[in-house]
This record gives structure tokens, C-alpha cells and sequence, in this order.
């Protein structure tokens, strides 16, 4: 009964509410009938049509909209302004509407760093200064299923001599950047700096596992969030009509939604406000694998505090036309402007069309003057409020359907609204202060994406972008970083792993509690240091000091807290080989074989302190 009063109430149109519907009503809660009013109004009338009598099924009936509400609650404005954002870009779609129309590109500003320079090192000072003001947002909702590794890819090593997962380095990477910044201040200063994880149904559990069976990698739990992320409704033509699943006509299909989904997680989350009200400043968004990121933090964030930016993109120098978005400011001929991220499949023909004959060229820097963009981003917290609660945290979508031929009328398969995270800056107004911090690619920038099969087939002299260009790039930065410091690092030799050659440097990693700065990694090295190419090192504690080391060989030293050790004088030994894996070899684990490559631990010096004191590591 109460079902058709509400019914009455809603004042469904007779004709438009179809029968098999209309038959159900009694089994449904009045808020289901309401739902079904949005989707009759929105025109769904199609995912009634098989519905069977009352009394059949009517659980099935229950748990459709039961999904409905998910989707219904989990979208900016509700479903039917999901609907009616579909249909808007599915006509333009149609239509081959440019969304760039009417905007013609120039190079924004921003500030292009050179690594261990005076200017650098500066700005990396200004954000440790900062970083206790900031709270850190991983977004981290996909499987490493396109990389041949079937677990979550936060959980995968992000370089075999420590065998630390991309999890645990960020997370120690907060935490050192957290005591470095309170060493700075003396005193006054909040004891924990957040970490939010946008997780999905794919990666939930197997995030909070991962935490939890690793004592959350030294946070304390209470530091770490976890926000879920929902998926969307799929559909099946330009009418936006809802899809169902081929073999349950009581459920929608659902695909991913994108990342751009965090801000009105965050927006809802009510963290923003707490933040805020204890005297946060910065959020800083990163993704799920890129081992050398947190190494270009400390001077990007300098930047945004210096020159007072709302928006920072984190930027790499790119070749003209490399497959990687450029960040551009584009000007409305009415006079409106952004700076956003412009797709490299956008941005040359954007140029070719605004009086730019060449396209997206080099200049005589050897680059293209629009910087590429990596994905990393720096929000001043305030503005950030002010414009999600302008927006609700919905962000500019776009929809990208395969249709079956050109008339463009049926789709090949289903298609649904996608967002990006850097498109956040689309909907700021002129006065926002939008920039970018440029460093270069070898210090900030390898992430790991492509399986080997894939990243064998670009071609020569673009990134793989693979687990084994991403391992290599940490030992090159590492090693790159040491020879700036003093340090006489052995030159790299060439080798092919999985079919891609790559440069392999001396293993060198580090805590980033050891150093999260160059000026950090300075102040630990001392003399004449020398590592040839062959040797590997690991260094695991805060106060270990390198000072006239000579290594040829394998050398692994730990310290607590407290512990201050001295490593110097000759260490030789057969130590680390590298062995050729093949990727197709299933008795090698698979986190080893998308590499390509293993340690043959043949010999090694590992000293382990484990109290306070000094200590001299003198072989």
C-alpha cells in the first residue's frame, strides 16, 4: 500500500510507466519507487521490459535497486545528472565536436629546476619547511594486471636489492619527510602528516591487508584513509540508455569512473575541513607507481609555497609529439583562460590549427616548450575547498565510445563518462594562480605500466615505461645523485632485459630516511667515495655516513635510530651478479620475471646496528 500512495504522491504520467513495472510496485520500498520515477523520467524504460510477475524474483527486484541507489549516491547530482551529462557529450561526441574549439595554445608559466643547483636546492629547503603543513592523496585503485603481475601494483617491488614495495617507499617517504620538516622547524609542529588512498573494489581489501600485515610500513594507522571509489553505469547508445549485464537484466554494468573521482570523494569525505581546521596548507596527489616521484617532491612543493601557487603540476621535459600530455595555457577568443593538461594527440594538431604550420616542434633546448605533464599535483588546501564547494567535487568528464562505423549511430560495446584528476584546473576561474615545476625525467619520472611484451615494442629511444626501466631509472638516479654529492659512481653499461635495452648503473638504494634532499645527501658523504659499476649498495639507517669509501662489491648496512655509523675504507667482494630471467619462464615468481633480471647474491658485506652509539664500519 505504501508504495502506491507514494506512487500517487510522485504523480507518475499513466502512459509513460511501463506494465511490467507497474505489476511490481507492491514489492518495492517507497524510495525504490522514487528511484524508478528517475528512471522512467530519464527514459529507462528498457530495463523493466523482461521484469517477470510479483512473487518471481522479487529479491533480484530488491537488488536492483539496491545498485541504483549505489549509483544514484555515489554520483555528483545523482544519476540523472549522470544521464544527462551523457547524452550532452555522447551528441558532441556524434558530432566531432573539438572540445578545444575556439581556444588557441601558448606556454604557461612556471619554474624549470636544475637538480643540485643553488636555486633546488633552496626550494627543496622551502618544502621541507612546508611538508608539515601537508597531507599526501595515493591514488591507487588498479591492478598490475597490464603489467603480467596479478596483485594490487602498490604491492609491487619497486627495486629488487631491498625488495621495497611502492607502498612502503611512499609511505617512508611521508614519514621522512615528515621528521625532516619538524628537525627544520624546532619544535611546533603536528606529529603526523596524512596519507590518504583512493582505493576501488578491485584494490580495497588487498590494500588494507597489505597495511596491516606490514604494521602500516612505521604509520601509525591512524595517519592512513582509505576512500573506496564507485564505479558508473555503462551505456549502450547515444540516448544514454543504461546497459545491463548480458546475463543479469537485474544489473547494470558498471565500468571505472577514473581517477578524476578522489576530489568528490574528498569533497564528501569531510577531511578537508578537519584539515584545514588544524592548520594544513598543501594536498598532494601522486599514482600507484612511479619510484623516483617523492625525489622531486621537497623543491615542487618549494615552488608552490614561493610563488604562492594554487595549482602545481609536477613536469618533465618531452620531445614534441612523445605520448605523454603537455600542459598548456589555452585563451578563449571570449577572453577566458586555463592551464591544463592537452593530450599529445591534441596538442599538435591544436597548434597546427592556431597558426602554428609545424605543430608541436622542439626548440633549441631540444624539447618541445610545453613541458610534459607526469600526473603529479600540488593543491593549495584553501582554494581547493573554495572550488569543490563551488563544484560538489564533480570534474569535467569526457566520453570516449568505440562505435561500429562511421555513421556513429551504434556503439561496439559499452561506453561510460570518464574524469581525470588533472582536469581539476578546467572549471578555476582567471584570477587562480595555475603553474608548473619542471625537473628532468631522470629524477622524478619512471613509472612502471607496460608489460614486457608491450614495452618491447616501442620504439628505440622512448621510455619503456616497464618493471624494468623503472628499476633501472632508480639506480641511475641514485647513482647520478651521489656522483653530484662527490661521489666517483662507476659508469653504467648497456644490456637488454625482456627485449629492451636499457642502461644498468651500480644497485645503489637508500632509506629515505637516509636522505629525502640532495643538501641531506651531501651532508652524508664525505672525502673520496668510489662505487664501480659492478658493485651494489644498500643503505637502510639515518645517521650512516659515507667517508672514504672505496667499494668494488656488495655492501648492505642497517642502523636504528640513534646509531651513528662511519662506513669507509676498501670493501671488495664477488658480490651482486645480475642474471637474465625470461618473461615467459613461469617457475621465476611473477614479480621477478616482468623484469627480466635477478640478483645472484654470490657475496656480500652486510653489517647490521642495532643500538644506540658510534660506530665504525672499517673492513
Amino acid at each position: 500500500m505504501a508504495a502506491a500512495e507514494s506512487l500517487a504522491k510522485l504523480s507518475i504520467d499513466g502512459d509513460g510507466f511501463p506494465e511490467n513495472l507497474r505489476k511490481n510496485l507492491s514489492v518495492l520500498s517507497p524510495q525504490q519507487v522514487e528511484l524508478a520515477k528517475m528512471l522512467i523520467e530519464m527514459e529507462q524504460s528498457h530495463l523493466f521490459k523482461q521484469w517477470p510477475e510479483p512473487g518471481v524474483e522479487d529479491d533480484e527486484k530488491c537488488a536492483f535497486f539496491d545498485q541504483i541507489e549505489r549509483l544514484n549516491s555515489s554520483y555528483p547530482g545523482g544519476l540523472a545528472s549522470y544521464i544527462r551529462t551523457a547524452r550532452e557529450l555522447l551528441a558532441d561526441s556524434k558530432a566531432g565536436k573539438n572540445p578545444f574549439d575556439g581556444f588557441t595554445p601558448s606556454v604557461p608559466s612556471g619554474e624549470v629546476l636544475t637538480f643540485g643547483d643553488d636555486n633546488f636546492v633552496q626550494y627543496e629547503e622551502a618544502g621541507v619547511r612546508e611538508a608539515r603543513k601537508a597531507a599526501f592523496v595515493l591514488v591507487a585503485g588498479g591492478l598490475g594486471e597490464r603489467l603480467g603481475y596479478n596483485g594490487i601494483k602498490v604491492a609491487l617491488p619497486s627495486e629488487s636489492v631491498a625488495g621495497t614495495c611502492f607502498l612502503q617507499y611512499y609511505i617512508e617517504s611521508i614519514l621522512a619527510l615528515q621528521d625532516a620538516s619538524c628537525r627544520l622547524v624546532q619544535g611546533n609542529c603536528p606529529a603526523e602528516i596524512p596519507l590518504v588512498i583512493m582505493t576501488s573494489d578491485d584494490t580495497h581489501s588487498r590494500t588494507v591487508d597489505l597495511l596491516e600485515s606490514n604494521a602500516y610500513f612505521g604509520m601509525k594507522p591512524t595517519q592512513v584513509k582509505l576512500l573506496k571509489q564507485e564505479k558508473v553505469a555503462c551505456l549502450i547508445d547515444n540516448d544514454a540508455h543504461l546497459a545491463l549485464e548480458p546475463n543479469n537484466q537485474y544489473r547494470i554494468q558498471t565500468k571505472p569512473h577514473g581517477h578524476g573521482d578522489v576530489h568528490s570523494l574528498l569533497y564528501s569525505s569531510g577531511l578537508l575541513s578537519k584539515w584545514h581546521d588544524a592548520g594544513l596548507r598543501w594536498v598532494l596527489f601522486f599514482q600507484d607507481t612511479n619510484g623516483l616521484l617523492f625525489k622531486g617532491i621537497p623543491a615542487s612543493l618549494g615552488v608552490s609555497a614561493t610563488k604562492g601557487y594554487h595549482v602545481n603540476s609536477l613536469a618533465v621535459p618531452r620531445k614534441a609529439k612523445e605520448a605523454i600530455g603537455g600542459i598548456t595555457r589555452l585563451t578563449h577568443k571570449d577572453g577566458r583562460t586555463m592551464v591544463i593538461n592537452v593530450e599529445y594527440n591534441q596538442l599538435d594538431p591544436l597548434l597546427r590549427a592556431t597558426g602554428h604550420p609545424d605543430g608541436d616542434v622542439n626548440s633549441e633546448t631540444g624539447y618541445s616548450p610545453f613541458p610534459g605533464n607526469i600526473n603529479q599535483l600540488i593543491f593549495e588546501l584553501g582554494p581547493y575547498m573554495e572550488e569543490l564547494t563551488r563544484t560538489k567535487g564533480s570534474i569535467k568528464e569526457f566520453v570516449n565510445p568505440k562505435y561500429k562505423d562511421s555513421s556513429k549511430t551504434a556503439f561496439k560495446s559499452s561506453t561510460r563518462l570518464e574524469c581525470m584528476m588533472q582536469d581539476y584546473p578546467k572549471t578555476l576561474p582567471p584570477s587562480a594562480r595555475v603553474g608548473f615545476t619542471a625537473m628532468d625525467a631522470w629524477l622524478a619520472y619512471a613509472p612502471v605500466k607496460n608489460n614486457p611484451e608491450d614495452a618491447a615494442k616501442v620504439p628505440k629511444g622512448n621510455p619503456y615505461h616497464s618493471a624494468t626501466s623503472g628499476e633501472m631509472a632508480i639506480y641511475r638516479a641514485n647513482s647520478l645523485i651521489l656522483r653530484k654529492a662527490g661521489v666517483k659512481v662507476g659508469d653504467p653499461v648497456l644490456d637488454t632485459f625482456n627485449e629492451q635495452e636499457v642502461e644498468v648503473w651500480p644497485r645503489i638504494v637508500w632509506k629515505p630516511r637516509w636522505a629525502i634532499t640532495f643538501a641531506e645527501v651531501k651532508s652524508k658523504v664525505r672525502g673520496n667515495n668510489t662505487v664501480t659499476d659492478r658493485s651494489t649498495l644498500a643503505i637502510k639507517g639515518r645517521d650512516i655516513f659515507l667517508e672514504d669509501l672505496s667499494l668494488d662489491g656488495a655492501l648492505l648496512v642497517d642502523a636504528v635510530d640513534g646509531a651513528e655509523v662511519k662506513v669507509s675504507g676498501s670493501v671488495r667482494n664477488k658480490g651482486w651478479v645480475v642474471e637474465k630471467v625470461n618473461h615467459k619462464d613461469t617457475s621465476v615468481p611473477e614479480e621477478v620475471r616482468i623484469r627480466g633480471f635477478k640478483f645472484n647474491k654470490i657475496e656480500q658485506l652486510e653489517k647490521s646496528f642495532g643500538e644506540a652509539g658510534k660506530f665504525e664500519l672499517k673492513p
